[in-house]
């Protein structure tokens, strides 16, 4: 380019106010007679090819452009004598991203005060690049499926260290996400688990990961944390009940749970009011793995019959009823398990229709529990906690995104809400009361 082409004058600011001056680098004109005779994806996408030279002149004259805000004068002016600072030359610095590695050079001063803000110090790659990474990591990609696409895509060759600290990243904001502030009421919560295989202690062990899905008074869903323990209990469930409090939550109407150990008596040391409800699918799914292919679609619809029930009373009597069939002296265990559990069944025939199908019908925690899996099934194991917290939460994060509006049925059920549980749910308590 010619010495008028390069010219410009002292930029007003940084960023587009200081290429007001600018020419445009290349003409359309220019790219579409350089594509005619270098047409072909390595001229174009290789190391050497034009978007690498377009992005390496781009950013180094961005760059240029910000030096000349922070130092005063423009490239071939006079330095101020009162500030004494002036351009040190520059320094090499190779950067990754979707076009491969492009190396660029830096324009350093003399006082070393220039903090460029397009390309931080200590920055290795272009903005965005790390966001993709970790986008592949939380839909279940391995760390190999990720190098080797990378490579294919985008010529870039990294090794397993460059994509763990990458993803790494994200372990500071799993915790700040764990500590977040909560609502003051839920009116109900679903806890259940999964299992995932971790190593520990050079054993590779299955591990259960609870999950809290919190519906907020206006329908929205969330969830509220992550845990993974070895051995849950009533200490265990505790530790969860009391660290929900201290974010903020003051009651939780209806826990929908599946049978965790020691979790009745936690919860209602820290929230008294709290109706634990037994989970009605994952009791029906438990009672239909006795039954053999050929009976299940009968004995799920006669399990349907009493959890339909108008009263407790008459799902008793459903409950007898089966247990003396042929059906039910076939499987015993299926009447002997909600027996089992009647403790925690029979608070669902006092609530109203609307209230059920938010419990059974919509079962968002059996539905978010399918998602994870299928992210995190392609891991034989994780070797720590760390990794599966880290996987587990960059899968959830992706599957609340996607919960944009509560249930239809919500606004029926917020009004049965408020018929039968009155003030709890029109003006819920403070978290700082006492419970």
């Amino acid at each position: 380019m010619t010495k008028t082409q390069t010219e410009r004058k002292q930029p007003e600011g940084v960023g587009g106010e200081a290429f007001k001056q600018e020419k445009p680098m290349l003409e359309g004109t220019m790219i579409d007679q350089w594509i005619q005779e270098h047409y072909g994806s390595e001229e174009i996408l290789g190391k050497e090819g034009l978007l690498a030279k377009l992005t390496k002149a781009v950013v180094e004259r961005a760059l240029g452009a910000e030096l000349t805000h922070h130092l005063g004068y423009a490239h071939g002016g006079v330095p101020d004598a009162a500030v004494g600072n002036c351009r040190n030359g520059t320094s090499a610095k190779t950067l990754i991203g979707e076009g491969g590695e492009v190396t660029i050079a830096v324009p350093r001063d003399r006082h070393s005060t220039f903090e460029p803000r397009l390309i931080a110090k200590g920055q290795k790659r272009f903005a965005g690049f790390d966001e993709k990474i970790i986008a592949m990591y939380a839909r279940g990609m391995t760390v190999r499926e990720i190098q080797g696409l990378l490579l294919d895509q985008y010529q870039v060759e990294v090794g397993h260290d460059f994509i763990s600290t990458v993803t790494d990243a994200v372990l500071g904001e799993v915790v700040e996400w764990q500590n977040r502030p909560l609502e003051r009421l839920y009116p109900i919560v679903f806890f259940d688990a999964l299992r995932v295989k971790i190593r520990r202690d050079g054993v590779v062990k299955n591990q259960a990961v609870y999950l809290a899905l919190g519906v907020a008074t206006d329908g929205t869903r969330d969830v509220l944390g992550l845990w993974i323990e070895q051995a849950e209990g009533a200490k265990f469930w505790l530790k969860v009940m009391n660290e929900l409090r201290n974010r903020g939550v003051a009651d939780i109407l209806i826990a929908v749970v599946d049978g965790l150990k020691g979790f009745p008596e936690a919860i209602t040391g820290v929230f008294p009011q709290t109706t634990v409800q037994t989970c009605i699918v994952h009791l029906t799914r438990f009672s239909l793995a006795y039954c053999s292919w050929q009976d299940r679609p009968g004995v799920a619809n006669e399990l349907k019959q009493i959890y339909r029930a108008a009263s407790a009373e008459e799902a008793e009597r459903l409950l007898a009823a089966f247990a003396a069939s042929a059906t039910g002296q076939k499987y015993p265990l299926i009447a002997a398990s909600w027996r089992r559990h009647w403790a925690e069944v029979i608070p669902f025939y006092d609530y109203p229709p609307e209230i059920r199908k938010m419990i059974y019908t919509t079962n968002a925690i059996e539905s978010l529990n399918m998602q994870v899996r299928k992210v995190i099934k392609n891991r034989g194991h994780f070797p720590n906690e760390e990794a599966a917290s880290k996987l587990i939460y960059l899968a959830l994060r992706n599957i609340v995104k996607q919960w944009k509006r509560p249930p239809t049925q919500w606004g029926a059920a917020a009004h049965q809400f408020a018929l039968k549980f009155g003030e709890r749910f029109i003006s819920p308590p403070a978290a700082t009361e006492k419970q």
